[in-house]
Protein backbone atom coordinates (compact mmCIF):
# COMPACT_ATOMS: atom_id res chain seq x y z
CA UNK A 1 0.00 0.00 0.00
CA UNK A 2 1.07 3.51 -1.05
CA UNK A 3 -0.64 7.09 -0.49
CA UNK A 4 -1.01 9.71 -3.45
CA UNK A 5 -2.01 13.38 -2.34
CA UNK A 6 -3.91 15.23 -4.74
CA UNK A 7 -2.94 19.53 -3.84
CA UNK A 8 -5.57 21.46 -5.47
CA UNK A 9 -3.76 24.47 -5.63
CA UNK A 10 -4.53 28.43 -6.34
CA UNK A 11 -1.30 29.87 -8.04
CA UNK A 12 -1.07 33.29 -9.09
CA UNK A 13 0.55 33.29 -12.56
CA UNK A 14 3.91 34.76 -12.76
CA UNK A 15 4.98 34.55 -8.95
CA UNK A 16 6.91 31.74 -9.29
CA UNK A 17 8.61 31.71 -5.82
CA UNK A 18 5.84 31.96 -4.24
CA UNK A 19 3.94 28.82 -5.83
CA UNK A 20 6.71 26.83 -5.37
CA UNK A 21 5.93 27.90 -1.35
CA UNK A 22 2.80 26.53 -2.12
CA UNK A 23 3.93 23.25 -3.54
CA UNK A 24 6.31 22.85 -0.93
CA UNK A 25 3.79 23.46 1.83
CA UNK A 26 1.49 20.91 0.51
CA UNK A 27 4.32 18.63 0.38
CA UNK A 28 5.09 18.79 4.26
CA UNK A 29 1.38 18.86 4.96
CA UNK A 30 1.14 15.33 3.11
CA UNK A 31 4.38 13.77 4.60
CA UNK A 32 2.82 14.36 7.72
CA UNK A 33 -0.62 12.73 6.29
CA UNK A 34 2.02 9.87 5.30
CA UNK A 35 1.86 10.71 1.93
CA UNK A 36 4.45 8.88 -0.78
CA UNK A 37 2.98 10.67 -3.90
CA UNK A 38 1.84 14.28 -4.58
CA UNK A 39 0.37 15.43 -7.11
CA UNK A 40 -0.12 18.98 -8.25
CA UNK A 41 -1.99 20.77 -10.98
CA UNK A 42 -0.99 21.83 -14.76
CA UNK A 43 1.37 24.04 -14.24
CA UNK A 44 1.51 24.83 -10.82
CA UNK A 45 5.06 26.75 -10.72
CA UNK A 46 3.97 29.23 -12.65
CA UNK A 47 -0.07 29.32 -12.95
CA UNK A 48 -2.06 28.75 -16.04
CA UNK A 49 -2.57 30.34 -18.59
CA UNK A 50 0.61 32.51 -18.69
CA UNK A 51 -0.16 33.63 -22.19
CA UNK A 52 3.29 35.70 -23.46
CA UNK A 53 5.04 35.24 -20.89
CA UNK A 54 6.35 32.42 -21.98
CA UNK A 55 7.83 34.75 -24.62
CA UNK A 56 9.81 35.93 -22.44
CA UNK A 57 13.15 34.01 -21.67
CA UNK A 58 13.87 34.88 -18.20
CA UNK A 59 10.26 33.70 -17.42
CA UNK A 60 11.29 30.20 -18.39
CA UNK A 61 14.76 30.11 -16.96
CA UNK A 62 13.39 31.80 -13.46
CA UNK A 63 10.65 28.48 -13.66
CA UNK A 64 14.04 26.27 -14.41
CA UNK A 65 16.08 27.42 -11.44
CA UNK A 66 12.73 27.42 -8.72
CA UNK A 67 12.48 24.01 -10.01
CA UNK A 68 15.60 22.23 -9.29
CA UNK A 69 15.35 24.58 -5.77
CA UNK A 70 11.96 23.12 -5.03
CA UNK A 71 13.83 19.84 -5.33
CA UNK A 72 16.05 20.43 -2.40
CA UNK A 73 12.99 21.13 -0.24
CA UNK A 74 10.88 18.50 -1.18
CA UNK A 75 11.43 15.81 1.55
CA UNK A 76 13.46 12.92 0.61
CA UNK A 77 11.05 10.68 1.60
CA UNK A 78 8.21 11.41 -1.19
CA UNK A 79 7.96 11.74 -4.40
CA UNK A 80 5.94 14.81 -6.36
CA UNK A 81 4.49 15.73 -9.90
CA UNK A 82 4.92 19.58 -10.49
CA UNK A 83 2.95 20.66 -13.54
CA UNK A 84 6.08 23.52 -15.41
CA UNK A 85 6.91 24.58 -17.77
CA UNK A 86 10.45 23.23 -19.27
CA UNK A 87 12.43 24.12 -21.93
CA UNK A 88 12.10 21.94 -25.77
CA UNK A 89 15.96 21.95 -26.58
CA UNK A 90 15.49 19.86 -29.89
CA UNK A 91 13.35 22.81 -30.79
CA UNK A 92 15.48 24.07 -34.07
CA UNK A 93 16.21 21.13 -34.69
CA UNK A 94 12.95 19.56 -35.18
CA UNK A 95 11.81 22.75 -36.48
CA UNK A 96 9.33 23.24 -33.03
CA UNK A 97 8.04 25.43 -30.49
CA UNK A 98 11.00 26.06 -27.97
CA UNK A 99 8.83 24.89 -24.51
CA UNK A 100 7.24 21.90 -23.51
CA UNK A 101 4.30 21.76 -20.87
CA UNK A 102 5.35 19.54 -18.80
CA UNK A 103 4.68 17.29 -15.41
CA UNK A 104 8.42 16.97 -13.35
CA UNK A 105 8.93 14.02 -11.13
CA UNK A 106 11.15 15.14 -8.20
CA UNK A 107 12.43 12.50 -6.31
CA UNK A 108 15.12 12.04 -3.57
CA UNK A 109 15.70 16.12 -4.29
CA UNK A 110 16.77 15.65 -7.57
CA UNK A 111 14.69 16.05 -10.70
CA UNK A 112 14.07 12.15 -12.31
CA UNK A 113 11.72 12.15 -14.98
CA UNK A 114 9.64 15.01 -17.67
CA UNK A 115 6.43 13.99 -19.24
CA UNK A 116 5.44 16.63 -21.68
CA UNK A 117 1.41 17.36 -22.97
CA UNK A 118 0.53 15.71 -25.92
CA UNK A 119 -2.88 17.40 -26.85
CA UNK A 120 -2.46 21.05 -27.69
CA UNK A 121 -6.12 22.95 -27.36
CA UNK A 122 -6.23 26.04 -29.67
CA UNK A 123 -10.06 26.21 -28.88
CA UNK A 124 -11.97 28.78 -27.28
CA UNK A 125 -9.91 30.24 -24.59
CA UNK A 126 -6.94 27.87 -25.55
CA UNK A 127 -4.24 29.44 -28.00
CA UNK A 128 -1.70 26.28 -26.41
CA UNK A 129 0.13 25.63 -29.87
CA UNK A 130 1.63 29.42 -29.60
CA UNK A 131 3.83 28.16 -27.49
CA UNK A 132 4.25 24.58 -27.14
CA UNK A 133 5.89 21.61 -28.91
CA UNK A 134 3.17 18.64 -28.93
CA UNK A 135 5.07 15.42 -27.43
CA UNK A 136 4.38 12.43 -29.68
CA UNK A 137 3.07 10.41 -27.32
CA UNK A 138 2.62 10.04 -23.21
CA UNK A 139 4.82 8.22 -20.89
CA UNK A 140 4.92 6.31 -17.41
CA UNK A 141 7.58 6.21 -14.65
CA UNK A 142 7.80 3.33 -12.32
CA UNK A 143 7.08 3.59 -8.43
CA UNK A 144 7.22 1.07 -5.95
CA UNK A 145 6.64 -1.36 -9.27
CA UNK A 146 3.45 0.14 -10.25
CA UNK A 147 3.57 1.63 -13.11
CA UNK A 148 1.64 4.65 -13.50
CA UNK A 149 1.37 6.73 -16.81
CA UNK A 150 1.10 10.75 -16.82
CA UNK A 151 -1.09 13.26 -18.68
CA UNK A 152 -1.97 16.89 -18.83
CA UNK A 153 -4.96 18.23 -19.19
CA UNK A 154 -6.50 17.79 -22.81
CA UNK A 155 -4.62 14.45 -23.12
CA UNK A 156 -7.84 12.62 -21.42
CA UNK A 157 -10.08 14.90 -23.47
CA UNK A 158 -9.95 12.88 -26.92
CA UNK A 159 -11.95 9.50 -25.94
CA UNK A 160 -13.81 9.18 -29.16
CA UNK A 161 -16.31 6.53 -27.73
CA UNK A 162 -17.46 9.19 -25.14
CA UNK A 163 -17.58 12.22 -27.45
CA UNK A 164 -18.78 10.53 -30.81
CA UNK A 165 -15.59 11.69 -32.47
CA UNK A 166 -12.14 11.78 -32.46
CA UNK A 167 -10.71 15.30 -31.74
CA UNK A 168 -7.03 14.88 -32.65
CA UNK A 169 -5.48 12.47 -34.32
CA UNK A 170 -3.96 10.55 -31.04
CA UNK A 171 -5.31 9.39 -27.90
CA UNK A 172 -2.65 9.53 -25.27
CA UNK A 173 -4.69 7.11 -22.92
CA UNK A 174 -4.87 4.40 -25.59
CA UNK A 175 -0.85 4.48 -25.66
CA UNK A 176 -0.20 4.72 -22.35
CA UNK A 177 -2.79 1.29 -21.66
CA UNK A 178 -0.56 -0.35 -24.58
CA UNK A 179 2.82 0.40 -22.70
CA UNK A 180 0.83 -1.55 -19.68
CA UNK A 181 0.47 1.11 -16.92
CA UNK A 182 -1.43 0.32 -14.01
CA UNK A 183 -2.50 3.81 -12.77
CA UNK A 184 -3.01 7.17 -15.14
CA UNK A 185 -2.63 10.25 -13.40
CA UNK A 186 -3.65 13.63 -15.55
CA UNK A 187 -2.57 17.08 -13.93
CA UNK A 188 -4.84 19.65 -15.08
CA UNK A 189 -6.10 23.09 -15.31
CA UNK A 190 -9.58 23.37 -16.87
CA UNK A 191 -11.63 26.42 -16.52
CA UNK A 192 -14.92 26.13 -15.36
CA UNK A 193 -18.14 26.74 -17.06
CA UNK A 194 -21.59 25.96 -15.47
CA UNK A 195 -22.04 22.22 -14.69
CA UNK A 196 -18.32 21.42 -16.50
CA UNK A 197 -17.28 19.66 -13.66
CA UNK A 198 -20.09 16.62 -13.82
CA UNK A 199 -18.54 16.48 -17.09
CA UNK A 200 -15.67 15.70 -16.13
CA UNK A 201 -16.11 13.17 -13.91
CA UNK A 202 -18.87 11.15 -16.84
CA UNK A 203 -15.93 11.60 -19.22
CA UNK A 204 -13.06 10.36 -16.89
CA UNK A 205 -15.15 7.25 -15.16
CA UNK A 206 -16.36 6.58 -18.75
CA UNK A 207 -12.54 6.43 -19.85
CA UNK A 208 -11.84 4.23 -16.57
CA UNK A 209 -13.94 1.66 -17.06
CA UNK A 210 -13.47 1.56 -20.84
CA UNK A 211 -9.60 1.03 -20.57
CA UNK A 212 -9.85 -1.29 -17.31
CA UNK A 213 -7.40 1.32 -15.52
CA UNK A 214 -7.81 3.42 -12.42
CA UNK A 215 -7.20 7.55 -13.03
CA UNK A 216 -6.60 10.38 -10.74
CA UNK A 217 -7.27 14.02 -12.46
CA UNK A 218 -5.99 16.98 -10.13
CA UNK A 219 -7.56 20.69 -11.15
CA UNK A 220 -6.23 23.93 -10.76
CA UNK A 221 -8.51 26.00 -8.68
CA UNK A 222 -8.70 30.08 -8.30
CA UNK A 223 -9.42 32.76 -10.39
CA UNK A 224 -7.11 34.16 -13.02
CA UNK A 225 -8.15 36.88 -15.65
CA UNK A 226 -11.26 36.36 -17.00
CA UNK A 227 -11.19 32.43 -15.99
CA UNK A 228 -12.22 30.69 -12.96
CA UNK A 229 -11.25 27.05 -12.29
CA UNK A 230 -13.30 25.19 -9.94
CA UNK A 231 -11.13 22.32 -8.38
CA UNK A 232 -12.85 19.65 -8.22
CA UNK A 233 -10.00 16.97 -8.28
CA UNK A 234 -11.19 12.90 -8.46
CA UNK A 235 -10.67 9.92 -8.96
CA UNK A 236 -12.06 6.69 -10.03
CA UNK A 237 -11.22 3.10 -9.75
CA UNK A 238 -10.67 0.81 -12.68
CA UNK A 239 -14.83 -0.03 -12.68
CA UNK A 240 -15.15 3.82 -13.36
CA UNK A 241 -17.02 4.99 -9.47
CA UNK A 242 -15.64 7.66 -8.35
CA UNK A 243 -13.82 7.41 -5.08
CA UNK A 244 -12.06 10.64 -3.91
CA UNK A 245 -13.50 13.92 -4.64
CA UNK A 246 -11.94 17.10 -3.75
CA UNK A 247 -14.44 20.21 -3.08
CA UNK A 248 -15.01 22.73 -5.63
CA UNK A 249 -13.43 26.32 -5.10
CA UNK A 250 -11.27 25.79 -2.32
CA UNK A 251 -8.07 24.54 -2.13
CA UNK A 252 -7.42 20.95 -0.87
CA UNK A 253 -5.41 18.09 -0.05
CA UNK A 254 -7.30 14.80 -0.79
CA UNK A 255 -5.58 11.49 -0.19
CA UNK A 256 -5.97 8.22 -1.99
CA UNK A 257 -4.76 5.01 -1.41
CA UNK A 258 -3.04 2.35 -3.90
CA UNK A 259 -3.42 -1.27 -2.89
CA UNK A 260 0.02 -2.86 -4.30
CA UNK A 261 -1.77 -6.51 -3.73
CA UNK A 262 -5.06 -5.55 -5.39
CA UNK A 263 -3.99 -2.96 -7.68
CA UNK A 264 -6.85 -0.97 -6.85
CA UNK A 265 -7.12 2.96 -5.40
CA UNK A 266 -8.69 3.16 -2.29
CA UNK A 267 -10.39 6.62 -1.68
CA UNK A 268 -10.17 8.35 1.83
CA UNK A 269 -12.59 11.50 1.38
CA UNK A 270 -15.38 12.13 -1.03
CA UNK A 271 -16.51 15.75 -1.22
CA UNK A 272 -19.95 16.70 -1.87
CA UNK A 273 -20.99 18.45 -5.07
CA UNK A 274 -22.82 21.57 -4.53
CA UNK A 275 -26.13 21.68 -5.98
CA UNK A 276 -26.44 23.09 -9.56
CA UNK A 277 -27.63 25.96 -10.46
CA UNK A 278 -27.22 29.27 -8.59
CA UNK A 279 -25.06 27.79 -5.72
CA UNK A 280 -22.46 27.10 -7.56
CA UNK A 281 -22.55 30.28 -9.89
CA UNK A 282 -22.73 31.82 -6.65
CA UNK A 283 -19.16 30.27 -5.34
CA UNK A 284 -17.72 30.69 -8.75
CA UNK A 285 -18.20 34.42 -9.12
CA UNK A 286 -17.47 35.15 -5.29
CA UNK A 287 -14.25 33.00 -5.75
CA UNK A 288 -13.02 34.84 -9.55
CA UNK A 289 -13.90 38.31 -7.92
CA UNK A 290 -11.94 37.76 -4.70
CA UNK A 291 -8.94 36.55 -6.33
CA UNK A 292 -8.98 39.26 -9.78
CA UNK A 293 -9.03 42.02 -7.09
CA UNK A 294 -6.16 39.95 -4.57
CA UNK A 295 -4.24 39.00 -7.30
CA UNK A 296 -4.07 42.61 -8.62
CA UNK A 297 -3.20 44.12 -5.62
CA UNK A 298 -6.94 45.59 -4.19
CA UNK A 299 -8.03 45.35 -1.55
CA UNK A 300 -11.12 47.42 -1.68
CA UNK A 301 -13.67 47.46 -4.25
CA UNK A 302 -16.51 50.05 -5.40
CA UNK A 303 -19.45 50.25 -7.64
CA UNK A 304 -22.35 52.37 -8.27
CA UNK A 305 -25.66 51.31 -6.91
CA UNK A 306 -28.36 52.55 -9.00
CA UNK A 307 -31.19 50.49 -7.15
CA UNK A 308 -31.58 47.73 -10.15
CA UNK A 309 -30.85 44.40 -9.81
CA UNK A 310 -27.18 43.76 -11.42
CA UNK A 311 -25.39 46.29 -9.35
CA UNK A 312 -27.70 44.74 -6.34
CA UNK A 313 -26.14 41.20 -7.13
CA UNK A 314 -22.62 42.60 -8.05
CA UNK A 315 -22.48 44.55 -4.68
CA UNK A 316 -23.21 41.02 -2.79
CA UNK A 317 -20.68 39.51 -4.40
CA UNK A 318 -18.39 41.79 -3.85
CA UNK A 319 -19.40 41.70 0.31
CA UNK A 320 -18.80 37.87 0.16
CA UNK A 321 -16.02 37.86 -1.52
CA UNK A 322 -13.85 40.71 0.48
CA UNK A 323 -16.18 41.69 3.34
CA UNK A 324 -18.90 44.31 3.88
CA UNK A 325 -16.02 46.58 5.07
CA UNK A 326 -14.30 46.66 1.89
CA UNK A 327 -16.88 47.69 -0.47
CA UNK A 328 -17.88 50.93 -1.18
CA UNK A 329 -21.41 51.95 -2.84
CA UNK A 330 -22.07 55.49 -4.63
CA UNK A 331 -25.37 56.56 -5.38
CA UNK A 332 -25.66 58.94 -7.94
CA UNK A 333 -29.34 59.86 -8.47
CA UNK A 334 -30.50 61.73 -11.67
CA UNK A 335 -33.33 64.20 -12.49
CA UNK A 336 -34.71 61.21 -13.90
CA UNK A 337 -34.06 58.55 -11.07
CA UNK A 338 -36.63 57.64 -9.39
CA UNK A 339 -37.27 58.10 -5.41
CA UNK A 340 -37.82 53.69 -5.44
CA UNK A 341 -34.46 53.17 -6.71
CA UNK A 342 -32.64 55.47 -4.35
CA UNK A 343 -34.92 53.71 -1.45
CA UNK A 344 -33.84 50.20 -2.79
CA UNK A 345 -30.45 50.87 -3.42
CA UNK A 346 -29.90 52.32 0.67
CA UNK A 347 -31.98 49.10 1.76
CA UNK A 348 -29.89 47.13 -0.19
CA UNK A 349 -26.71 48.69 1.32
CA UNK A 350 -28.14 48.27 4.42
CA UNK A 351 -28.74 44.72 4.09
CA UNK A 352 -25.58 44.12 2.94
CA UNK A 353 -23.90 46.82 5.86
CA UNK A 354 -21.70 48.11 2.72
CA UNK A 355 -20.62 52.07 3.18
CA UNK A 356 -22.41 54.32 0.92
CA UNK A 357 -21.88 57.75 -0.28
CA UNK A 358 -24.38 59.65 -2.48
CA UNK A 359 -23.60 62.13 -5.45
CA UNK A 360 -26.54 63.95 -7.30
CA UNK A 361 -25.69 64.54 -10.94
CA UNK A 362 -28.15 67.01 -11.60
CA UNK A 363 -26.02 69.94 -11.62
CA UNK A 364 -23.14 68.39 -13.19
CA UNK A 365 -26.06 67.51 -16.19
CA UNK A 366 -26.98 70.90 -16.42
CA UNK A 367 -23.52 72.05 -16.98
CA UNK A 368 -22.78 69.55 -19.66
CA UNK A 369 -25.64 70.78 -21.55
CA UNK A 370 -24.32 74.39 -20.91
CA UNK A 371 -21.18 73.81 -22.29
CA UNK A 372 -22.69 71.53 -25.53
CA UNK A 373 -25.85 74.22 -26.19
CA UNK A 374 -24.13 75.39 -28.81
CA UNK A 375 -23.04 72.81 -30.82
CA UNK A 376 -26.52 70.76 -29.91
CA UNK A 377 -28.56 73.75 -30.35
CA UNK A 378 -31.63 72.64 -32.74
CA UNK A 379 -31.60 69.38 -32.59
CA UNK A 380 -33.63 66.35 -31.15
CA UNK A 381 -33.15 64.74 -27.34
CA UNK A 382 -31.53 61.67 -28.02
CA UNK A 383 -29.54 59.05 -27.34
CA UNK A 384 -26.31 61.20 -26.81
CA UNK A 385 -28.11 63.92 -24.36
CA UNK A 386 -29.62 60.15 -22.37
CA UNK A 387 -25.42 58.99 -22.37
CA UNK A 388 -24.43 61.76 -20.78
CA UNK A 389 -25.52 60.15 -17.77
CA UNK A 390 -23.92 57.35 -17.21
CA UNK A 391 -20.55 58.93 -18.95
CA UNK A 392 -21.19 61.17 -15.93
CA UNK A 393 -21.47 58.16 -13.69
CA UNK A 394 -18.46 56.14 -15.00
CA UNK A 395 -16.47 59.37 -14.68
CA UNK A 396 -17.28 60.22 -10.88
CA UNK A 397 -16.58 56.17 -9.78
CA UNK A 398 -12.97 56.41 -11.63
CA UNK A 399 -12.23 59.32 -10.00
CA UNK A 400 -12.83 57.98 -6.49
CA UNK A 401 -11.45 54.27 -7.42
CA UNK A 402 -8.11 56.36 -8.28
CA UNK A 403 -8.31 58.40 -5.77
CA UNK A 404 -8.80 56.07 -3.21
CA UNK A 405 -6.91 52.54 -4.76
CA UNK A 406 -9.96 51.18 -5.21
CA UNK A 407 -10.85 49.03 -8.34
CA UNK A 408 -14.18 49.80 -9.82
CA UNK A 409 -16.59 46.29 -10.64
CA UNK A 410 -19.12 47.06 -13.94
CA UNK A 411 -22.16 45.85 -13.24
CA UNK A 412 -23.04 44.94 -16.99
CA UNK A 413 -24.49 41.27 -17.37
CA UNK A 414 -24.42 39.09 -20.26
CA UNK A 415 -27.43 40.24 -21.97
CA UNK A 416 -26.45 43.77 -22.12
CA UNK A 417 -23.06 43.31 -23.63
CA UNK A 418 -24.68 41.16 -26.17
CA UNK A 419 -26.44 43.74 -28.15
CA UNK A 420 -24.77 46.58 -26.53
CA UNK A 421 -27.38 47.82 -23.83
CA UNK A 422 -24.91 50.06 -21.82
CA UNK A 423 -22.23 53.04 -22.20
CA UNK A 424 -18.68 52.53 -23.05
CA UNK A 425 -16.61 55.58 -21.41
CA UNK A 426 -19.87 55.16 -18.32
CA UNK A 427 -21.76 52.36 -17.01
CA UNK A 428 -18.72 49.94 -18.88
CA UNK A 429 -15.88 51.75 -16.65
CA UNK A 430 -14.14 49.23 -14.63
CA UNK A 431 -11.89 47.23 -13.99
CA UNK A 432 -14.00 43.77 -13.68
CA UNK A 433 -16.75 42.71 -15.11
CA UNK A 434 -18.18 40.69 -12.26
CA UNK A 435 -21.44 39.57 -14.15
CA UNK A 436 -20.46 40.41 -17.67
CA UNK A 437 -21.17 36.48 -18.72
CA UNK A 438 -24.09 36.14 -16.62
CA UNK A 439 -27.85 36.34 -18.45
CA UNK A 440 -30.10 38.65 -16.96
CA UNK A 441 -32.41 35.91 -16.63
CA UNK A 442 -29.95 33.76 -14.54
CA UNK A 443 -29.46 37.50 -12.24
CA UNK A 444 -32.77 37.33 -11.34
CA UNK A 445 -32.24 33.51 -10.19
CA UNK A 446 -29.00 34.22 -8.58
CA UNK A 447 -30.91 37.28 -6.67
CA UNK A 448 -33.97 34.88 -5.87
CA UNK A 449 -31.62 32.27 -4.45
CA UNK A 450 -29.95 35.14 -2.54
CA UNK A 451 -32.77 35.61 -0.37
CA UNK A 452 -34.11 32.13 -0.01
CA UNK A 453 -33.38 32.39 3.77
CA UNK A 454 -33.23 36.34 4.44
CA UNK A 455 -33.75 39.48 2.65
CA UNK A 456 -30.76 40.64 1.01
CA UNK A 457 -31.56 41.99 -2.26
CA UNK A 458 -34.73 44.44 -1.59
CA UNK A 459 -38.29 42.64 -3.06
CA UNK A 460 -38.94 45.55 -4.91
CA UNK A 461 -35.91 45.36 -6.69
CA UNK A 462 -36.96 41.86 -7.78
CA UNK A 463 -40.50 42.73 -9.23
CA UNK A 464 -40.26 46.64 -10.68
CA UNK A 465 -39.23 46.55 -14.17
CA UNK A 466 -35.69 46.60 -15.21
CA UNK A 467 -34.91 50.58 -16.31
CA UNK A 468 -31.67 52.32 -16.85
CA UNK A 469 -33.83 55.42 -16.43
CA UNK A 470 -32.10 57.99 -18.78
CA UNK A 471 -35.07 59.64 -19.14
CA UNK A 472 -38.86 59.97 -18.08
CA UNK A 473 -40.46 56.40 -17.52
CA UNK A 474 -38.05 54.84 -19.72
CA UNK A 475 -37.81 51.08 -18.94
CA UNK A 476 -35.46 48.19 -20.92
CA UNK A 477 -38.43 46.93 -22.76
CA UNK A 478 -38.87 49.71 -24.86
CA UNK A 479 -35.54 48.72 -26.39
CA UNK A 480 -35.55 45.24 -25.78
CA UNK A 481 -37.34 41.98 -26.25
CA UNK A 482 -38.49 40.72 -22.74
CA UNK A 483 -35.52 39.28 -21.06
CA UNK A 484 -36.43 35.80 -21.11
CA UNK A 485 -37.29 36.00 -24.97
CA UNK A 486 -33.79 37.94 -25.60
CA UNK A 487 -31.80 35.58 -23.35
CA UNK A 488 -33.46 32.14 -25.44
CA UNK A 489 -32.26 33.89 -28.33
CA UNK A 490 -28.69 35.20 -27.44
CA UNK A 491 -28.24 31.32 -25.64
CA UNK A 492 -28.71 29.61 -29.50
CA UNK A 493 -26.69 32.29 -31.34
CA UNK A 494 -23.76 32.64 -28.97
CA UNK A 495 -23.29 29.28 -27.33
CA UNK A 496 -25.07 26.82 -29.70
CA UNK A 497 -23.68 28.90 -32.94
CA UNK A 498 -27.31 28.65 -34.63
CA UNK A 499 -27.98 30.88 -37.58
CA UNK A 500 -30.92 33.23 -37.00
CA UNK A 501 -33.00 30.78 -39.46
CA UNK A 502 -32.57 28.15 -37.32
CA UNK A 503 -33.24 30.36 -34.16
CA UNK A 504 -36.24 31.11 -35.84
CA UNK A 505 -37.14 27.41 -36.72
CA UNK A 506 -37.21 27.31 -33.15
CA UNK A 507 -39.96 29.63 -32.74
CA UNK A 508 -39.29 33.16 -32.44
CA UNK A 509 -40.36 35.88 -33.74
CA UNK A 510 -38.23 36.64 -37.16
CA UNK A 511 -38.14 40.43 -36.73
CA UNK A 512 -37.03 39.70 -33.38
CA UNK A 513 -34.18 37.28 -34.22
CA UNK A 514 -33.08 39.42 -36.92
CA UNK A 515 -32.60 42.42 -34.72
CA UNK A 516 -30.50 40.79 -32.27
CA UNK A 517 -28.35 39.64 -34.99
CA UNK A 518 -27.71 42.78 -35.81
CA UNK A 519 -27.68 44.16 -32.75
CA UNK A 520 -24.90 41.69 -31.88
CA UNK A 521 -22.60 42.19 -34.57
CA UNK A 522 -23.02 45.79 -34.15
CA UNK A 523 -22.07 46.12 -30.91
CA UNK A 524 -18.57 44.47 -30.90
CA UNK A 525 -16.41 47.18 -30.68
CA UNK A 526 -17.81 48.19 -27.50
CA UNK A 527 -17.07 44.75 -26.53
CA UNK A 528 -13.78 44.91 -26.96
CA UNK A 529 -13.03 47.93 -24.69
CA UNK A 530 -15.03 46.32 -21.98
CA UNK A 531 -13.53 45.49 -18.60
CA UNK A 532 -12.36 41.72 -18.50
CA UNK A 533 -15.45 39.60 -17.25
CA UNK A 534 -15.80 36.53 -15.58
CA UNK A 535 -16.17 33.41 -17.74
CA UNK A 536 -18.91 31.22 -16.36
CA UNK A 537 -20.90 29.97 -19.38
CA UNK A 538 -19.29 27.54 -22.66
CA UNK A 539 -18.63 30.87 -24.61
CA UNK A 540 -18.22 34.37 -22.88
CA UNK A 541 -17.20 37.69 -24.18
CA UNK A 542 -13.91 37.44 -23.42
CA UNK A 543 -10.29 35.65 -24.48
CA UNK A 544 -12.28 32.87 -26.58
CA UNK A 545 -14.07 35.52 -28.23
CA UNK A 546 -12.22 36.36 -31.19
CA UNK A 547 -14.69 38.17 -33.48
CA UNK A 548 -13.64 41.13 -35.92
CA UNK A 549 -15.29 44.71 -35.53
CA UNK A 550 -15.17 45.96 -38.96
CA UNK A 551 -17.08 43.36 -41.05
CA UNK A 552 -19.93 42.63 -42.99
CA UNK A 553 -21.66 39.34 -42.71
CA UNK A 554 -24.93 38.37 -42.59
CA UNK A 555 -25.89 35.16 -42.38
CA UNK A 556 -27.49 33.45 -45.72
CA UNK A 557 -29.65 30.99 -43.93
CA UNK A 558 -32.05 33.50 -42.75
Amino acid sequence: MFTIALAQLNPTIGAIAENAEKIVTAALQAQARGTDLLLTPELALCGYPPKDLLLNPSFVQQLEGELQRLAEKIPPSMAVLVGTVTPHHEAEHQGQKKLWNSAVLIEQGQVKQRFHKCLLPTYDVFDEDRYFASAPKSEYFTYKNVKIGVTICEDLWNDEAFWGQKFYQVNPLTDLIDQGVNLVVNLSASPYSCGKHRLRESLISHSAKRFNVPLIYVNQVGGNDDLIFDGGSFAVNNQGKIIGRSPLFQEDLALLNYDLNKGELIGQKLASLPMAGPEELWQALVLGVGDYLHKCGFSKAILGLSGGIDSSLVAAIAVEALGKENVLGILMPSPYSSDHSVQDALALADNLGIATQTIAIGPIMATYDQALEPLFQGTPFGIAEENLQSRIRGNLLMAIANKFGHLLLSTGNKSEMAVGYCTLYGDMNGGLAAIADVPKTQVFELCRWLNREQTIIPPNVLTKPPSAELKPGQVDADSLPPYDILDGILGRLIEKHQSPQEIINAGFERETVLKIFQLVQRSEFKRRQAAPGLKVTDRAFGSGWRMPIAQAFHSQNC
